[in-house]
């Protein structure tokens, strides 16, 4: 028998992992964000149970919406810390978005939006290893993404020691790696939509061939982002100025998560 879901919140929650993270701040003011958002999440009823390969399935195929519709799904009532910090992104770039577009929450988001939201909550576990790696080598969130992000990227053709030498640039400059990856995401993920086939959509890939992070592109599930993105992302002739310009701010600034922590994190909170 397949359960039903039921919404909870995340005070109904238990964090695992959350140790490994407790002293980075940016963590700590998102899990707020978070909670005073009052975002859902959609759990098994009581005494169901749903497996890991489901909840991939309804998170990469329903990602975005409103209410229980678009809440994310999990296994059961416990979450890692770093979802955490993902779903929270989500609700920071999508609050702070709609403030600078007026009528955004009355229309579908732009494509361009949905491809700016997720390529700061995917950048921010490449920001997470940078943090963690050496300083929290056995957390859970290091023992089971690094191994998936070597994985991808040597089948990706790179070296098992240059994979290592990624990660260590990823370590010594992790705001640095967290832009980065920020905007080759955003970068690749625009280029792919405009592509109407496979050659075409090869030649995007090589454009981007010289990126340090380019072999690691397919650990975020690129074509779920453009599947979702035509089938319910708004399109414009002119694309989204708005995101446009708020990405033009992110590549100018000294540091890009700084920016966001600064000016965006907290921006539900009163003077």
């Amino acid at each position: 028998m397949v359960p039903a879901l039921r919404s909870v919140s995340l005070e109904d929650l238990t964090i695992e992992d959350e140790r490994s993270v407790a002293h980075i701040e940016v963590y700590r003011r998102l899990k707020q964000a978070l909670r005073r958002s009052g975002h859902r999440f959609l759990i098994p009823v009581a005494g169901g149970a749903i497996s890991w390969d489901r909840v991939v399935f309804l998170n990469l195929t329903y990602w975005t919406g409103d209410g229980d519709a678009g809440a994310d799904v999990l296994c059961d009532d416990h979450i890692a810390a770093d979802e955490i910090g993902h779903v929270a992104w989500h609700h920071v770039v999508a609050r702070e978005l709609a403030r600078q577009s007026p009528g955004a929450t009355e229309r579908p988001p732009s494509a361009e939006a949905l491809f700016f939201s997720e390529s700061i909550a995917s950048a921010f576990d490449i920001y997470l290893v940078g943090r963690l790696l050496h300083d929290m080598p056995d957390s859970d969130f290091i023992t089971t993404q690094v191994p998936l992000i070597a994985e991808r990227a040597q089948t990706a053709g790179l070296a098992p020691a240059a994979c290592a030498g990624l990660l260590e640039e990823i370590c010594r400059e992790p705001e640095r790696a967290f832009e980065d990856m920020r905007a080759l995401l955003l970068d690749v993920a625009n280029a792919l939509l405009a592509c109407r086939g496979a050659p075409a959509a090869q030649r995007a890939f090589a454009g981007f061939a010289d990126h340090r992070f380019e072999p690691l592109l397919h650990h975020f599930e690129i074509s779920n982002w453009i599947l979702y993105a035509r089938a319910y992302g708004a399109r414009s002739p002119g694309g989204d100025a708005v995101v446009a310009r708020l990405d033009g701010l992110l590549r100018q600034a000294p540091s890009a998560l700084g920016w966001l922590i600064e000016n965006w994190i907290d921006g539900d909170m009163t003077a």
